[in-house]
């Protein structure tokens, strides 16, 4: 049983976000009273003044650790980061817009208290949550669990608690393309989920524009599936099938002498088979990819600074 002499660790990634890390440390203070826990924050190459924000947090409050990466590596890099920094027996991993709401955090800690050694955050949507982005959510995960075998549900993010074990089995994982909702969605243990309301971004804009969400959602499902692979079987004997059925007609119509229309269609059938082919293309260049990545063994990330007391040895350059 988990007591509140365990410790807790609260990652948070960090991209150009000076303006309002400073509010997140003041609600985490409020948040946690009486628990003994640890704040690590982790500057994913930021161009603005946060790594000068987070060594004045670490300077005021000893709780404070900072990680800054030598370049910007993505958030599920930094996050990766932040997770091999903490030491608490309980991981809680969060955005450091205030979006995600540091009151919630002594509900996932007594969830976690009560036995459960993953607690997911489900968030409901309002007003200020786009349809497009409600929509694009609700049909992504759907097509990542269908395709995966893995279930994510609409509105999970990197807002959840780990246990200490957990932990340690995504960092057994050793994944070069690193996805974490899927990965800790596959490792199992016993889970729950809270829900929450989202809150308004507290300052600066969002960093996760349109394109990233494009890529994320690719790379998540190519990390996880080679179903889009093998869907090319099945595309290749549709479309070779339309192509025979076109060919028939045309030597059909040609034996009995009359004019063959329709070169339109025959066109399209063309095109299509172009398209699937490039579109197969694609795929197979993005799992080479992959392979590729995993030859070359680079880090997932390099840390260049850190500010406070972190156990870093041998962690900063244990993910490939």
């Amino acid at each position: 049983m988990h007591t509140s002499a365990a410790l807790v660790s609260v990652v948070v990634p960090a991209f150009r976000e000076a303006g309002n890390l400073t509010p997140l440390h003041e609600e985490l203070v409020r948040a946690l009273a009486g628990e003994r826990w640890e704040l690590i924050l982790v500057d994913d190459g930021s161009t603005d003044g946060t790594w000068d924000v987070i060594e004045s947090l670490a300077q005021a409050d000893p709780r404070v650790r900072g990680v800054r990466l030598s370049r910007n590596f993505g958030h599920q890099p930094a996050l990766l980061a932040g997770l091999a920094a903490a030491q608490g027996q309980a991981v809680i991993s969060m955005d450091a817009d205030l979006q995600h709401p540091p009151a919630l955090l002594p509900e996932l800690l007594a969830r976690w208290r009560a036995g459960a050694q993953i607690v997911h955050t489900q968030r409901k949507s309002g007003a200020e949550t786009s349809w497009f982005k409600r929509s694009s959510s609700r049909w992504y995960y759907v097509v990542f669990s269908m395709l995966t075998g893995v279930p994510l549900a609409e509105g999970q993010s990197d807002f959840r608690l780990l246990d200490r074990r957990v932990v340690g089995a995504l960092q057994a994982m050793d994944e070069v393309e690193v996805f974490l909702r899927g990965m800790v969605q596959w490792v199992g243990f016993r889970s729950v989920t809270v829900p929450y309301e989202v809150r308004a971004r507290h300052s600066g804009e969002s960093k996760f524009g349109l394109l990233k969400m494009v890529r994320f959602g690719l790379h998540g499902v190519t990390s996880f599936s080679t179903i889009p692979l093998r869907a090319g079987i099945a595309l290749g004997f549709l479309t070779a099938a339309a192509a025979f059925c076109e060919l028939a007609y045309v030597v059909a119509v040609r034996l009995l002498g009359a004019p063959v229309p329709g070169w339109a269609s025959v066109l399209g059938i063309v095109a299509m088979l172009f398209g699937v082919n490039f579109m197969l293309m694609g795929f197979q260049g993005i799992y080479l990819g992959h392979v590729f990545s995993r030859v070359r063994r680079r880090p997932t990330y390099l840390i260049s600074d850190t500010v406070g007391d972190l156990n870093l040895k041998g962690r900063a350059d244990d993910h490939d």
